[in-house]
């Protein structure tokens, strides 16, 4: 007997895949006894966009969720998911900063780290495997499986060689947009089988609803580990179900020998834990045969998703998914898959948004054509480089070797608010939000994102508030808000505290809530900055392509600048655009400052 084993997604991918990562804690550790119990081969629970989640939205510590997942599942294998050099972050960190984020990691729990490189360049996964030995744990190798001109099975057989040459105790071939059919999965891992001596994994998103078929495909030709969702979040851009795995491999030569029934018993509970995180239900999670074509992976799309409804641009979706292969053409054909999922979808929503493509170029396009991601796969178009960095060198050594030595510096800068390396490893990660959600927890105003109850649900899921402070008649009154009803009701009840005591008003928006009773109201949060500025109409105006948050401001009023110069940088959707003069002048006002929140066509600085 072979026997198949089981790593199963639902504490991570399967709800970044469905639910734009947004699971708390609080909904995990419930069911961990169950989980415990069922013989996994490893739980996959945390990386990937977790860890951002977790501090940008659920104002969780990622590290907390580490070590309370772990106290747990003692009897289970914990499993993350780690970006090489880039860890679990957008750029390049350090050697330093990656062997402490390693060890961290491996302290509070982490059994199997799976490392990976977006761009598949062995150099940024050389250090992190390293650690990861070092830390006496199980370094898997991933391989970014995507299909171009220029990737072919020798490419993917030669990279897992190397892994193995560079002391990986595993092979996953992550499909991470479900572009593998079942004839060439039978292919890839059949070459690869017999290539290698240590076990090869599959990881592969059911979205263009071949998964399960691949999977079949790789038992049978010697892969004896899958990678599965408990059926409540499963399918679509998430995982085949673990339940249906387990039921096609029952009495067989593969039989994975978990108890059908337990597992249905852990999909019972997650059906009802789905229900909460509704909002965050992405209209495209659903079998899209269209990923064979633009190749998005599951957790980009309904994230990307998300963050165009929160941004109310979700109308250009189609238009973006369209644009994606042209932009990833341009760079080389890199796998799309964190961080250059987000550098491609990005810069093609640019391109979308823009009058003309290009127009505008991300920083992080920008040192992807500089080299400082790694080597693409393939030549990137000559034109948009010359466009973006002129002529700049190219590197070509490993990044890394650029980089001095960071965690002392990080340190120093995140001061006494750091209580532990753990928390200047979350610093290191996301500097702005690293430090507001450490400012937070110090001060004790953590207050995650409201959840909104379902359609009919007198039960408010809401764990957080949007307050503000309304001066009215000469008197300030402080207003909480602690629960809504559906937004798609005509009329929905808003829960509020006024100055401590509860009230309900049924209205039909929050802008009512904040101007019922008198025509005086006035309104102090920082949601209504930059309200009142102006339309962007002439030539030396400022503005954005899309909405976003400032993080740099360059100019002050007086200063004078050229067509081109840098006045601000702003950041969307991850990921940070340089926002340049678009005429000769003098800094004439400047209407923002860093933390703003910014939109289309608002003037957000004025030259003349």
């Amino acid at each position: 007997m072979t026997k198949v084993h089981i790593t199963d997604t639902v504490l991570r991918d399967a709800h970044q895949s469905l639910l734009a990562t947004r699971m708390r804690t609080e909904d995990m550790l419930p069911i961990c006894d169950k989980l415990d119990a069922i013989g996994y081969w490893s739980l996959e629970m945390w990386g990937g966009a977790t860890f951002d989640a977790c501090i940008r939205f659920l104002k969780e510590d990622p590290w907390e969720r580490l070590r309370l997942l772990r106290a747990a599942l003692p009897n289970t294998r914990l499993q993350m998911l780690l970006r090489g050099q880039n860890l679990l972050g957008y750029r390049h960190y350090s050697d330093d900063v990656v062997r402490a984020f390693v060890k961290s990691a491996a302290d509070n729990g982490i059994d199997v780290f799976r490392i990976f490189d977006a761009l598949n360049d062995t150099r940024n996964l050389q250090v992190s495997i390293e650690a990861v030995k070092k830390a006496d744990k199980h370094a898997q190798g991933a391989i970014s499986y995507t299909i171009s001109p220029v990737h072919s099975i020798s490419q993917y057989v030669d990279m897992a060689i190397k892994l193995c040459k560079m002391g990986c105790d595993s092979i996953a071939i992550k499909d991470m947009a479900g572009l593998l059919t079942p004839s060439a999965t039978a292919e890839l891992v059949k070459a690869l089988v017999e290539a290698i001596e240590v076990p090869v994994h599959l990881h592969s998103h059911a979205t263009a609803g071949l998964a399960s078929m691949c999977q079949l495909k790789a038992i049978e030709n010697g892969c004896r580990h899958i990678d599965t969702a408990i059926s409540t979040l499963s399918g679509g851009t998430s995982h085949p179900p673990t339940e249906s795995m387990v039921a096609a491999l029952r009495d067989t030569e593969y039989d994975t020998e978990i108890e059908l029934p337990a597992l249905q018993d852990i999909g019972f509970y997650f059906s009802e834990v789905r229900k909460k995180y509704h909002q965050f239900e992405s209209e495209f999670t659903g079998l899209d045969t269209r990923v064979q074509n633009n190749q998005v992976p599951g957790g980009m799309i309904s994230n990307l998703s998300n963050q165009l409804k929160e941004q109310g641009a979700l109308e250009h979706m189609n238009a973006v998914l369209e644009e994606i292969p042209r932009v990833r053409a341009d760079l080389g054909y890199p796998p799309l898959v964190t961080p250059t999922s987000q550098i491609v979808g990005t810069q093609a929503l640019l391109n979308v948004l823009s009058d003309s493509r290009y127009q505008t170029i991300t920083n992080e396009v920008k040192l992807y054509l500089q080299g400082k991601y790694g080597k693409p796969p393939a030549a990137v178009n000559s034109k948009i480089r010359q466009q973006a960095i002129g002529n700049e060198d190219v590197i070509t050594c490993r990044p890394a070797d650029l980089l001095k030595p960071e965690m002392k510096r990080l340190r120093g800068e995140i001061g006494e608010l750091a209580e532990s390396d753990e928390d200047v490893l979350t610093y290191s990660m996301f500097p702005d939000i690293g430090r507001d959600f450490l400012e937070h927890r110090k001060a004790g105003t953590l207050e995650p994102e409201l959840l909104e109850p379902l359609p009919g649900d007198s039960q408010s899921y809401c764990v957080a508030a949007t307050e503000f402070n309304v001066a009215l008649h000469g008197e300030t009154y402080h207003i909480k808000v602690t629960g809504t009803g559906h937004k798609r009701d005509d009329k929905r009840a808003f829960f509020i505290n006024v100055d401590g005591t509860p009230e309900e008003v049924i209205v039909e928006s929050l802008d009512e809530v904040m101007t019922m009773g008198s025509g005086d109201v006035a309104i102090s949060t920082p949601s209504s900055k930059g309200s009142s500025r102006l339309t962007a109409t002439e030539p030396g105006h400022v503005t954005t392509s899309m909405p976003g948050i400032i993080v740099e401001v360059f100019v002050a009023v007086g200063d004078k600048v050229a067509a081109g110069d840098p006045v601000l940088v702003t950041e969307a959707m991850k990921m940070e655009t340089e926002v340049q003069a678009p005429i000769a002048g003098t800094i004439k006002a400047v209407h923002v400052q860093k933390g703003d929140s910014v939109n289309p066509d608002e003037a957000l600085i004025e030259i003349e």
